[in-house]
Parts: structure tokens; sequence; C-alpha cells
């Protein structure tokens, strides 16, 4: 099931042809992968804007990957911190190696924060060296956890509303309403997520070109 609900919304994309516009559908996918790059691109400089490709297909697939994780009988992928991490770590080290390869000096300068005293300069390096290879980690772990918790409040409170629908139906009613809304929230998180994913490896890639 999986393989196929990830390969069904490949079908919605329209194959681009000759016409400028050809209907309501590619218009809006268009107008939201011009958004997209747009607002992923606009920090950054000419040389960062060859990773457009990469972060507007990665954004386009975590956005797919989540919205289908919420239908029934469905698995998400991103709920798996080893796809998450997969994910996170190459393009976090990519960043990081074109920061190396590109300015080595500035790249290795953000470790010592300019006009730090002398005595705080061997623990303030550890620090950055810390927090710099956590970076990743907290990549995968984010995504991870909004999900898991989301899915895991649906199926708590849906469990719930079965549970009570014999026994209070009144009070059932009002848990399927917080469900619906919960739904509505967790389609919003996930939206939210693989854009605040796709934004932070921009960022990373603004501070090393």
């Amino acid at each position: 099931l999986i393989l196929l609900s990830m390969l069904f919304p490949a079908l919605l994309f329209p194959t681009p042809n000759n016409r400028w516009i050809t209907n309501r559908l590619s218009t809006i996918q268009l107008w939201s992968l011009h958004s997209i790059t747009k607002q992923l691109m606009t920090p950054l400089n000419k040389k960062g804007h060859k990773w457009a490709l990469i972060l507007t297909s990665l954004t386009t697939l975590l956005l797919t990957i989540n919205l289908l994780g919420l239908l029934p009988y469905t698995f998400t992928p991103t709920t798996q911190l080893s796809m998450n991490m997969a994910l996170a770590f190459p393009l976090w080290l990519a960043t990081l190696l074109t920061g190396l390869r590109n300015q080595p000096s500035i790249s290795l300068g953000h470790l010592l924060p300019e006009g730090t005293p002398t005595p705080l300069i061997p623990a303030l390096i550890m620090i950055e060296t810390t927090s710099l290879l956590i970076r990743p980690l907290a990549l995968g772990v984010r995504l991870t956890a909004n999900l898991t918790a989301g899915h895991l409040l649906i199926q708590l409170i849906s469990t719930a509303t079965t549970a009570l629908l014999p026994i209070m139906p009144t009070v059932s009613i009002l848990t399927t309403s917080i469900l619906f809304l919960l739904t509505i929230l967790e389609v919003a998180v996930a939206m939210i997520q693989a854009y605040v994913f796709v934004l932070l490896l921009s960022l990373y890639l603004q501070e090393n070109i």
C-alpha cells in the first residue's frame, strides 16, 4: 500500500507541454512550486541557486509522504527516524563540505564567535562543534517526533471515541469533534514540518555559501 500511495501523486503531476497554462491543477502546482522555490532561494546568492531543484523536490516529496500518511490504512515513512536521518545527514554534510571547499576560513570561523574572551575559547569551540554536529540529528528527530506525536494522538482519541460510543454517546460525539479539529491541525503540521525541514537546510546552506 505504501508503494501505491507514494506513486499515486506522481500521476497527478501533469507532463509539461508547449502551452503556458493547461488547466487549474497544473496552474496551482506551478504556482506552489514557484512560491516554494522563491521562498527558499531568496536568502541565497547566485551560487546557492543551483540547489533549487533538489530543495524543491525534497519539499514536494516530504509534503506528499506526510499528507498521504494521514489517510487510513497507510503508513508514514517519515515517522521513522532511519528515513529522516537518511535525508538529513547527507544533505547537511553536503552543505558543510560546500562551505569547507569554497570558503574554509569563514566556515571554520563560525566555530568561534568574534570578540570571545581568551579563557572561553576552548569551551566555545567545543560547544559550537557539538551544535554543528547535532544539526542533522535535530532535523531528523524534529520531523519524526512531530509526526509520530500527531499520529499517536489521533489513534488514542479515535480509540476513545469508539469505546465511548455505546456507553456515553454525547461524550463520544464531543470527542469526535475534537478528533476532527486535531486532524485539521495534523494536516497543517504535515505541511509545516516539510517546509521547516527544507528551510533549515537552506539556512545551513546560506551559512556556507
